[in-house]
């Protein structure tokens, strides 16, 4: 008998440099709120299923949780508190604690933004090197697979953060390995349009989503990105947005119209 599971790894932009983080740094904390409740669901979903949580930062990626994946961790026993489920419980209590230090340390009013800034200006986050990670963290986990064992992986992206085009080939990258795996990737964004996330959850077959009220994310979390890939289609989601295709210049790291496109790695001049 096939045991089959499903892994979900979400990817959390926890740059200080967000837009509606700047607006109103309550609604950050909102939005992890709402991701842990998320995570919680899909693991009520089915007892077998898996969750992962990387937080995206500037200049660097760290894996939140399952516990274990983080260096120099040593695990304790985890007892019931009000009688909540130990993994519930785990998995707060790791994403929490890890992104109060990442709060700490940036203040999410100061940080040095002569070291973060890109050639446009834009305070980047390393939302390639996340993605890159999960791939790895899923490619790990199906490598542990015994005889019998099924896994099905998916990646949600949620960023706020302005999209830097130096990082396209990393994308590019990124995308295309998880397309060959058959890896889902779904983004919800809460900042403005992101082409090139957009283009991956195209390439991918996952959904791309802005919410029009970050207050709401929760509502849309659930509605849209909890369902399997399997029953989306009987589902009334929302219409797909129309995806823009643009390649980034090597040169200039500007997206372009025209230019020559190399057929290898895709870099346009």
């Amino acid at each position: 008998m096939e045991v089959e599971s499903n892994l979900l790894i979400v990817v959390i932009d926890v740059n200080p440099a967000q837009k509606y983080v700047r607006s109103d740094s309550k609604q950050f904390f909102n939005c992890v709120d709402s991701v842990l409740t998320f995570c919680n669901a899909h693991l009520m979903l089915q007892a077998s299923n898996k969750a992962c949580v990387i937080a995206s930062h500037i200049n660097q990626s760290h894996i939140l949780y399952p516990i274990e994946e983080r260096e120099g961790v040593t695990l304790k026993p985890i007892r019931q508190v009000d009688g909540q489920y130990e993994v519930f419980l785990e998995l707060e209590k790791s994403v929490r604690s890890q992104i109060k230090k990442f709060v700490m340390s940036d203040a999410f009013t100061s940080f040095d933004s002569t070291r973060s800034a890109d050639s446009s200006g834009n305070f980047t986050t390393c939302l390639a090197s996340a993605l890159g990670k999960a791939l790895c963290y899923i490619n790990r986990k199906e490598r542990e697979l015994t005889a019998g064992e099924k896994l099905n992986s998916r990646i949600l992206v949620v960023s706020g953060s302005s999209e830097s085009t130096a990082q396209y080939m990393s994308f590019m990258n990124v995308f295309f390995s998880a397309q060959k795996l058959g890896v889902i990737i779904d983004a919800c964004v809460l900042g403005p349009y992101a082409t090139l996330l957009s283009q991956g959850a195209d390439i991918t077959g996952g959904i791309y989503l802005r919410p029009p009220h970050i207050p709401g994310l929760l509502q849309y979390l659930l509605w849209v990105f909890l369902p399997e890939a399997s029953l989306r289609k009987q589902l009334a989601l929302p219409p797909p947005v129309p995806v823009d295709y643009r390649a980034a210049c090597f040169c200039h790291r500007q997206l372009i119209d025209m230019g020559y496109v190399c057929s290898v790695c895709l870099s346009s001049k």
